[in-house]
């Protein structure tokens, strides 16, 4: 690859990346930080392959694959939080784990979340959110995604805001704990991702969830 090829291929990455970016209102969590990692990691790969001369044609191609993987970062801290938020939720339901582009997930039931067609946060909840909340403060890096789910019963006029409601609920309640509230994103999918059958009660009570994401950017 010469220079001026090199050059081309780096603002073609460029202006991948800015769709990406512009894309994320439809993209999950997990997908975020791939695809922002992916971006960079292919950006660096143009260079790769400016200073190789392109041989194999292969630097974007690797620069992305490793861009995928270190979108975010998993720190101490996060595996430290994740140690501390697994003891705080024991016995609570609460799904703990670490997503395969490192983020932590914590998958809290409707049933310790909020009552049937209400965005009201439950008292069980709130055990949950104030030692995640205490996680947050000293953590200036992190960032975090709230996701809202419900189950296939009632329309999309009501599922898709009161899913939203449901995640704007849990910002707000972080945010009145000394969380920053632009460090927070929110979003409600309705019923459009569920986990479990729809066409039986216990498939519906797990698809009726809140999703918190939180991510350490291998970028700033």
């Amino acid at each position: 690859m010469n220079r001026k090829t090199a050059i081309r291929s780096i603002i073609a990455s460029l202006a991948a990346s800015s769709m990406l970016l512009a894309g994320c209102d439809t993209m999950s969590p997990t997908q975020k930080g791939t695809a922002a990692g992916a971006g960079i990691g292919a950006i660096g790969g143009a260079a790769i392959d400016a200073a190789t001369g392109g041989r194999g044609g292969t630097g974007a191609v690797v620069g992305g694959a490793i861009g995928a993987v270190v979108g975010n970062i998993w720190s101490k801290r996060q595996e430290e939080r994740k140690q501390a938020m697994e003891q705080a939720t024991k016995g609570t339901g609460v799904e703990v784990t670490r997503t395969a582009d490192n983020q932590l997930k914590l998958n809290v039931p409707n049933d310790i979340s909020f009552d049937v067609n209400s965005a009201n946060i439950k008292p069980e909840l709130r055990a949950v959110l104030d030692p995640f909340a205490n996680s947050l403060r000293g953590d200036p890096n992190a960032r975090l995604s709230i996701v809202g789910h419900t189950d296939s019963t009632g329309s999309d006029a009501i599922n898709n805001p009161l899913s939203l409601q449901r995640a704007q609920s849990v910002r707000d309640y972080l945010a009145g704990h000394g969380v920053a509230a632009g460090r927070i994103d929110t979003s409600g999918r309705g019923e459009r991702e569920p986990v479990a059958d729809n066409n039986t009660e216990s498939g519906r009570a797990k698809n009726r969830r809140v999703e918190m994401f939180i991510r350490e950017p291998g970028q700033s």
